[in-house]
């Protein structure tokens, strides 16, 4: 079976220094207090049991943090009221926040200075959009559905603020950012779009078009890998989005003689190995 690979797959930048800052967090706790993630530092399973095993214990929320307690803040961020009660409860943090996520939120907190609007182009209940719009001084209206725009009130003579999500895609960003304009004249748009976000994404439509499966590997909490999914399908073909090497359907995996294979930003390099060695390892079935 031939695989194609794409070469962005795998641990981001962000990601990367979460997980360095965190192992450093790790070799310098001493017996006091405990070690904590205020929720899942990325979104990957195994990733996650990896520092269970080591005694990271993740918080689901702050009323199990004690003072004394070392909290590492997710790479997704948290909301600014969030950070001020762990550091008022005595807690030492660490801020593992991807750096492309903090800029987005020290943009926005600039740009809506004064109480300007925002409007966010993102999944409302995801922890780093739940932290983008707490930067926000002004009123916030999330849609994760670009037609959900077109009922947005828009005020000509107001200004108004438009940033998304730093997963998003983002021609689907800037289309929507050109019809608010039409109807938005002081809109300011701001580019929180990660662009390694964006060459993953262009990258898994260019082997979508070439391969009779897409293979997509990742937490099926990660939105990033989620999105990776879509831009496959949008392209034709058929994709399939697995957790873990477990869940692989080998049997109709075998069926294909040619599949992508592409994977979020939360995943470990060493899983996508391991299935890329598992798939070309696979015989296809002699032709009838």
């Amino acid at each position: 079976m031939e695989v194609i690979r794409a070469t962005t797959a795998g641990f981001c930048m962000g990601v990367s220094l979460a997980l360095k800052r965190l192992d450093e967090a790790i070799a310098q706790h001493n017996a006091e207090g405990r070690l904590l993630m205020l929720g899942p530092i990325i979104h990957n399973p195994s990733v996650l049991e990896h520092y269970k095993q080591l005694g990271v214990l993740c918080a689901g929320s702050l009323d199990e943090v004690r003072p004394g307690d070392t909290v590492v803040i997710r790479a997704h961020g948290i909301p600014r009221s969030v950070e001020d009660t762990l550091k008022a409860r005595g807690a030492r943090v660490v801020d593992a926040t991807c750096p492309k996520v903090k800029a987005a939120q020290l943009a926005i907190a600039r740009a809506t200075k004064g109480g300007i609007p925002l409007w966010l182009f993102g999944e409302a209940e995801h922890p780093e959009v739940r932290g983008l719009v707490s930067y926000a001084e002004g009123d916030c209206c999330v849609f994760s559905d670009p037609a959900e725009s077109r009922g947005v009130i828009c005020n000509e003579s107001q200004p108004v603020v438009f940033a998304a999500q730093t997963t998003q895609e983002k021609a689907v960003f800037q289309a929507i950012a050109e019809q608010l304009r039409q109807r938005c004249p002081k809109l300011h748009v701001l580019s929180t779009i990660c662009d390694a976000t964006s060459k993953r994404q262009a990258e898994a439509r260019d082997i979508a078009r070439q391969v009779q499966l897409m293979l997509v590997l990742g937490g099926f909490s990660s939105g990033n890998t989620r999105r990776l999914v879509d831009v496959a399908r949008a392209e034709g073909a058929k994709a399939l989005h697995v957790e873990n090497l477990a869940e692989l359907p080998l049997e109709e995996l075998a069926g294909y003689d040619r599949i992508g294979l592409t994977a979020g930003a939360s995943t470990p390099h060493a899983m996508i190995d391991e299935v890329q060695a598992l798939l070309e390892g696979l015989s296809c079935p002699a032709p009838r």
